[in-house]
Order: C-alpha cells, then structure tokens, then sequence
C-alpha cells in the first residue's frame, strides 16, 4: 500500500482530514525546534500502545499494540507534524492522563479496559464536536491525532496487512471480477 492509499484509507475510517498529511506525502521531512526525544521513552510508548489498544483492541485479530502502533506514534509525530501539532500531541498525552485521574482517581495506566474505553469514547466526542466549530488556525485536538496514527500504523503494519486485512504477497494480474461476499475483509495493498 502506498502513502497516498494508506491516508485515503484512514481518512475514510475517520471522516475527515488526516493531521500531517502535507508531510506524509513529502515524504516526512519536518526538521522543527520541538523537542520530541520523550515520545520514545518506553513508558510513554507502552502509554501510546494502551491508547491505541483501547482504539482497536485484539478480537479475533490482533489489536494495535501487537502492531507496537506507539513506537509508529512516535516516528510519525517527529518526522511528520508541524511544530505546532508536535507540541498539541504531547500536551495532549499529558491531558489525557489528567482526563483519568480526574474521572477514575488513577493514572491511564492503570485504568480498567472499560475505564480506558469509556474515556476515549468521551474524547472522541469531543474531538468530533470541536473539529466541527475548528478554524482554520486554532490546533488540531490530540485525540484526532491519537486515532488517526493508530489506525494509519495499524493498517499499514504486517500484523494489520497479514491478519486484519486479506493479503497476497504477490497478487499478479488486476481482476475486476473477483469474487465478493458480504463481511469479507478488505485488501491489503502492501
């Protein structure tokens, strides 16, 4: 799958625009002043990978974090958001684990799965509510940019392409015919 399929893709899945694509199709070349070395810390990563676990949790195929969707995270928001967003994500991540402590009285961490479910299906609400009302100059909300990664590193990962999705390593010829059913998977296009 290539960079423009991938971001078509996610931007389906989330109804919108994706946070740094400018740069995802520039091919990830933003050398900003934001320090952003504490995204790769493991605590902050294992943080990431819960996040994204919450957001696509394992049912009958692996979920985010067996795709390490928070090291993605990590690259994704050094190499691709602007200045601007880099500082919006990691104000975030310390928003969300505000959010917890003052809901449940604990850290996200240690939240029950239902805890972390609830909390991120409120944040999702409100990160669709404040995207409808944003300006155009007014940052974008860190939960769309949690979600839009997790889904990006998820579906463009081996764990996402090979067992999530239906994959043909070598898929030969285009057929336009190809059999279809009702709940068949989609492709991956790796």
């Amino acid at each position: 799958m290539n960079r423009r399929e991938a971001l078509s893709r996610v931007a389906v899945l989330v109804g919108g625009s994706i946070i740094g694509a400018e740069f995802f199709l520039s091919g990830c070349k933003n050398h900003g002043t934001v320090n952003t070395e504490n995204l790769f810390e493991k605590d902050t990563i294992a943080f990431l990978n819960e996040a994204g676990e919450t957001i696509l949790p394992q049912t009958t195929t692996p979920g985010a974090k067996a795709a390490d969707v928070g090291s993605f995270m990590a690259v994704m928001v050094r190499d691709c958001y602007s200045d601007k967003d880099q500082e919006t994500f990691k104000k975030g991540l310390t928003q969300l684990n505000n959010s917890c402590k003052e809901k449940y009285k604990k850290d996200f961490m240690d939240a029950s799965k239902e805890q972390r479910l609830e909390l991120l299906t409120q944040l999702d609400k409100e990160a669709k509510e404040y995207n409808k009302n944003k300006k155009k100059d007014e940052p974008n909300h860190y939960f769309t940019m949690i979600k839009q990664l997790t889904l990006l590193g998820f579906f463009t990962s081996e764990v996402g392409c090979k067992q999530a999705l239906r994959y043909v390593p070598v898929p030969g010829k285009y057929d336009g015919n190809y059999p279809y059913k009702k709940g068949d998977k989609a492709w991956a296009l790796a």
